[in-house]
């Protein structure tokens, strides 16, 4: 299904600059693409509602980091809400899309319908995972799960494990244009304050189980523009964030006029899908063929699934394990 892009702002994130708050931010708007990335399963409104948020806080990380690969969110807990993955690739080339793509394990039987989507992860833990491709070493950040919301988990991320005080606004829900189907919007905004060459030292911090909290991070004049950039923040409205009719730099200019926004090039953002055969076989070649063999249907294929696109591999087995790669084409060792 080919989707089409209705308002030139849509599927984009947009960085900016307060100048005078030395804050950086960006406001992402995931439309067609967020209906794209839950299109892929049937999902109850719980899982969609935790699904929209990760993928709108991967595009708004994603973007503030200069990646040659990828950066992927995991929410894990032992809720009925069991995983929530995302991935952000970043664009090959300048003007080309960034990617993203998203999906959910959860317990149907334990859900709760109607009750409050994060409720349902139950204890467990945030991860940022950070790649840049080979010859670099992977960068992982782990948090638990705590402060009511996805953002609240982003935001303790970057209290505990980057000591950069981050923010984050977003909604996200399907809405209707008249005469038209209904479908998802999601818009959101994140602030950072400029890293700080002495950050304060904190062991214990404010938020839930003694976290740092993004207030605790700042003081002096940093802090009193960090709050005055959150205050104005807190006055955004709902409509403004999804803004079918308020483009981001109107909305930037609503917000923060007073602090001398400058706006940078904005990002196209797309769902895509990195699988392929060549990963599948990739991921199978560390079986025997005693191995294959237990994967092999009664139709004697091997099949998989990718769980973010839907995409069905069926593949010979006898060209499958780490037995079947060793072998050339005529059967002797290679």
């Amino acid at each position: 299904m080919t989707l089409v892009t209705k308002i030139a702002w849509d599927d984009t994130v947009l960085p900016f600059q307060l100048d005078r708050s030395d804050i950086r931010g960006r406001v992402a708007r995931l439309d067609g693409t967020l209906d794209q990335v839950l299109a892929q399963h049937n999902y109850p409104p719980e899982i969609e509602a935790l699904v929209a948020e990760a993928s709108l806080l991967t595009a708004l990380i994603g973007q503030t980091i200069k990646l040659r690969w990828k950066l992927s969110l995991q929410v894990r807990g032992d809720g009925p809400a069991r995983l929530i993955a995302t991935d952000y690739y970043g664009p090959k080339e300048d003007g080309t899309p960034a990617l993203v793509r998203a999906y959910a394990s959860y317990d149907a039987e334990r859900l709760e319908a109607g009750k409050d989507p994060f409720s349902q992860i139950g204890k467990g833990y945030f991860a940022v995972l950070i790649d840049q491709g080979d010859g670099t070493v992977p960068y992982q950040g782990i948090t638990p799960i705590a402060g009511g919301s996805l953002s609240a988990c982003a935001e303790t991320h970057f209290a505990q494990s980057e000591q950069l005080p981050t923010r984050f606004q977003l909604t996200f829900g399907r809405s209707q244009t008249p005469g038209e189907p209904e479908s998802w919007r999601a818009g959101g905004v994140m602030l950072q304050a400029m890293p700080q060459a002495s950050p304060l030292a904190m062991e214990e911090g404010s938020a839930e189980g003694g976290l740092l909290h993004h207030r605790d991070l700042l003081d002096g004049e940093e802090g009193e523009n960090w709050s005055r950039a959150n205050i104005l923040l807190d006055t955004v409205d709902e409509l403004e964030l999804i803004g079918p009719t308020v483009t981001p730099t109107d909305l930037l200019l609503r917000l923060f006029h007073e602090e001398t926004p400058r706006v940078f090039d904005a990002q196209p953002v797309r769902f895509g899908c990195s699988c392929s055969e060549e990963k599948v076989r990739q991921s199978l070649s560390i079986y025997s063929a005693k191995d294959i063999i237990h994967m092999t249907t009664d139709e004697g294929t091997v099949t998989a699934d990718c769980q973010f696109c839907g995409a069905h591999y069926t593949l010979d087995p006898t060209t499958l394990g780490f037995e079947a790669r060793a072998l050339g084409d005529d059967g002797d060792a290679a």
